[in-house]
């Protein structure tokens, strides 16, 4: 069992509600320290809630967190100074080079001007900004600007790193640039990561991750043991005489093959092991083989019902629910 020391995120019970409508009810888990954790889930499932709670932005209804060590109530200015931030809008000064916008920073957080120097060039340089540190960010295309919010999270040394869908909007491209230079300051830094998302490649990413849908966390593991809580592997095989072939998988390996599409379809624990003893047991041709194993998607549909997109589409009245319920409660 971790230590509090051990952990980055303490997180048990934590609950939100804007009026009548609950955007995050009672969830639990811990975050070791090191670790990037992913939260997936479709928009209005809780994530951006959740990571505003925990950056002390919102205030939770019940439940308590602790982050870095220090209660995100009680001591909320210490879990500012712990933690960097790098949300979905941009919050930039498009009217400053990018060298001044991490100045600017460096003075927000106290941090001397000395420590700052020294920080700032190896930052730009490992997310490619180096040379552009004199320029304008209005000059900079929105990767860009991700790249530099990212250095800039990173300048004061946080022990926390806070992603809120850090790549949202960006091309395929660019979001596997950023995610290179995420997964070479995790090496560099050691910094605890917590993401959220809705891009399953990126929850691949993750060491642990928790799915939340409804403002509820329904699994929470390692991408590996999510996958093979689905179940198992599924080959797809094309043979020259796929009746004796079904007939010889039967009898030789004691598996059935269903029959589909002119092909074979095999479910088994461990597809790419099994591969060498289906041409073992053939007699037979085969033309083709295929190994898919579960995906995230899978997982998804699995724990909560329906897929990701499905929700992303039915998400919209929640949100406009939360929405009307925080301004009614703010007029008041």
């Amino acid at each position: 069992m971790l230590t509090m020391s051990e952990l980055a995120v303490e997180v048990d019970a934590l609950g939100k509600k804007f009026g009548s409508f609950t955007a995050v009810d009672g969830i639990s888990f811990d975050i070791p320290v090191g670790e990037l954790f992913g939260f997936l889930g479709p928009n209005g499932a809780g994530k951006t809630s959740t990571i505003s709670i925990l950056c002390t932005l919102l205030k939770p209804t019940s439940g308590t967190a602790r982050v870095a060590g220090y209660d995100i109530v009680r001591e909320r200015d210490r879990v500012r100074r712990s933690i960097g931030l790098v949300f979905q809008e941009l919050t930039l000064d498009d009217y400053l080079t990018a060298e001044e916008n991490l100045r600017f920073h460096a003075v927000m957080y106290g941090v001397p001007r000395s420590e700052a120097r020294a920080r700032m060039q190896p930052l730009l340089e490992m997310v490619g900004l180096a040379d552009r540190a004199d320029s304008l960010v209005r000059t900079f295309s929105g990767g860009m600007k991700r790249r530099l919010e990212i250095a800039r999270g990173l300048l004061h040394e946080p022990r926390v790193l806070f992603l809120d869908e850090p790549t949202i909007g960006l091309d395929p491209q660019t979001r596997t640039h950023i995610w290179d230079y995420v997964d070479e300051l995790r090496h560099r830094e050691s910094t605890t990561m917590f993401l959220t998302t809705h891009y399953m490649d990126e929850a691949e990413r993750c060491d642990r991750i928790a799915i939340i849908d409804a403002g509820r966390i329904v699994a929470i593991d390692t991408p590996s043991n999510l996958k093979a809580s689905v179940g198992a592997d599924t080959v797809t095989i094309e043979t020259s005489d796929n009746v004796v072939a079904a007939s010889e998988i039967s009898v030789e390996l004691g598996i059935i093959a269903e029959p589909k599409g002119g092909t074979l379809v095999l479910h088994v624990p461990d597809g790419e092991s099994f591969i060498p003893r289906i041409f073992s047991a053939l007699t037979v041709g085969v033309r083709s083989v295929n190994v898919r194993r579960p995906s995230l998607d899978d997982v998804f549909i699995k724990y909560t019902g329906h897929d990701i997109r499905e929700a992303e589409a039915s998400s919209s009245d929640g949100n406009r629910q939360m929405v009307a319920a925080f301004r009614k409660t703010s007029n008041r």
